[in-house]
């Protein structure tokens, strides 16, 4: 005899989860409490606070590793007579502040979606005036485009050029 198919029922929100973020502050919430949160709820004071709570925390390692990098140069000026071997030490050095280089860019960036938060703009698309959504500024908090408008200047990138 055959079998019908029952619909499979999509898979619901922890209660718990779903009002866990009203008793918290925002720098306690996690990702998920973040998630669960209502779309009416977007960019209310909890959640400018776990992001400001995360840019900080990035921009404070960021500087650690600044000053671990300083430091390790400093401790490879030693004079070494084979050719490779300095090469070597020259390469990883050159690297070493091409990512540093990098990191500096990206604090001047964090420093930036702080003023936003500041300023009431964190969290809305830059060409658009559209919300760019939670899940986006988790993967990338410094992202001041949509996931649309910064598809559409990719593409004009590639085919225009800058």
């Amino acid at each position: 005899m055959p079998q019908t198919a029952t619909p499979r029922s999509l898979p619901t929100a922890d209660p718990k989860l779903a009002n866990a973020w009203k008793t918290k502050s925002g720098s306690e919430l996690t990702e998920s409490e973040l998630l669960s949160m209502p779309d009416s709820e977007y960019m209310n004071d909890k959640q400018l606070e776990f992001f400001r709570t995360c840019l900080m925390k990035q921009k404070d390692d960021l500087l650690s590793n600044a000053g671990e990098t300083t430091e390790h140069l400093r401790e490879d000026t030693s004079i070494v007579p084979d050719p490779a071997d300095r090469a070597t030490i020259e390469e990883e050095h050159a690297l070493e502040l091409r990512t540093r280089d990098r990191e500096r860019k990206l604090l001047k960036k964090i420093s930036q979606a702080i003023s936003r938060i500041d300023s009431g703009d964190y969290g809305y698309c830059d060409e658009t005036g559209e919300p760019i959504g939670l899940r986006r500024l988790l993967a990338r908090p410094t992202a001041t485009l949509s996931l649309e408008a910064q598809q559409r200047r990719e593409l004009k990138q590639k085919l225009f050029g800058d």
